[in-house]
């Protein structure tokens, strides 16, 4: 690899990683992309809700924006993953530094996405993205109107409990997690929601609760909720500020998707606390035509 300066350097390979790319490379700027080839939605088999890609499998959707980025001569592309990152000592600029290379640019955007930590709860991972979900909007059609298990893990599980009624029938897992007052008791009849107390003791089946007590229901699907972490120690290392999101931290930006760090960009789910591929994409080429700008002397 080159020691030439770059204009800009794009960590994550991901969706929202690509769409801040193809600005950059249609803006005819030379760029990198560096990816570690580790996306959130690894584990389920189809991706729904992206207008023109509803219903194909997660990877042939990023390996054909894969394509069509590297069809543009201004990109590089590295299957590897960002380790180091600090701005330059004459502060003109960013190196960013792999296993394999140190590179420099400009600017950086940083689309290094999170990582889901489950609740501990035997059975649970091998069925995650596969007949457990996060997102009704990604998975729940495909329940078609069957039978919804929500597992309570804290007292966020009502606003599942709410939304998934338009998917099918929901039973709420209590799980000993939180207890519902009598406005949540009325809001989830009003919804025609189920209750079930006591602690589940594991998953089996497709998606079968068994609870401590003996007792297994049988359900189509599960949704939970998760916590999230960063994926990658990148924007800690810059000095970026975070805030707290519902779910766990994001990146902090302003208006124009900058990070508190001048120069440094983010998007995503790093940057956001709630997504899907959708979203993704478009906050990624938000991200990608700001840093763009910031590059023209006097815009």
């Amino acid at each position: 690899m080159s020691t030439t300066t770059l204009d800009a350097i794009v960590i994550g390979g991901s969706y929202a990683g690509l769409s801040a790319a193809l600005q950059l490379a249609r803006a005819r700027r030379a760029i990198a992309v560096i990816d570690a080839g580790q996306r959130r939605n690894r584990f389920a088999a189809t991706s729904h809700g992206f207008l023109g890609h509803d219903g194909r499998s997660p990877e042939a959707i990023a390996s054909d924006a894969r394509a069509q980025l590297l069809a543009y001569p201004g990109v590089r592309w590295l299957q590897d993953s960002a380790t180091a990152a600090s701005r330059d000592a004459d502060g003109g600029g960013f190196s960013v530094t792999t296993p394999a290379a140190t590179l420099h640019a400009r600017r950086l955007v940083l689309a290094t996405g999170v990582a889901d930590e489950l609740p501990t709860l035997p059975g649970l991972a091998e069925r995650w993205g596969r007949s457990v979900f996060h997102c009704p909007y990604c998975h729940g059609y495909e329940l078609d109107r069957g039978r919804i298990g929500v597992l309570a893990w804290s007292p966020t599980a009502i606003h599942h409990a709410l939304m998934l009624p338009d998917w099918g029938s929901v039973t709420l897992f209590l799980n000993d997690a939180f207890e519902p007052d009598q406005a949540q008791r009325e809001a989830l009849a009003a919804r025609g929601v189920a209750l079930v107390s006591g602690r589940v003791a594991r998953l089996a089946g497709h998606a079968t609760v068994e609870l401590q007590d003996g007792r297994r229901i049988e359900t189509d699907g599960l949704f939970t909720a998760t916590t999230t972490r960063m994926a990658s120690p990148i924007a800690e290392q810059l000095g970026c500020a975070f805030e707290a999101g519902p779910i766990g931290p994001v990146i902090q930006r302003g208006p124009l998707l900058e990070t508190t760090v001048q120069g440094v960009f983010a998007c995503g789910d790093a940057a956001r606390p709630f997504g899907n591929v959708a979203i993704a994409v478009g906050d990624g080429a938000m991200a990608g035509a700001a840093a763009h700008r910031s590059l023209i002397p006097g815009l």
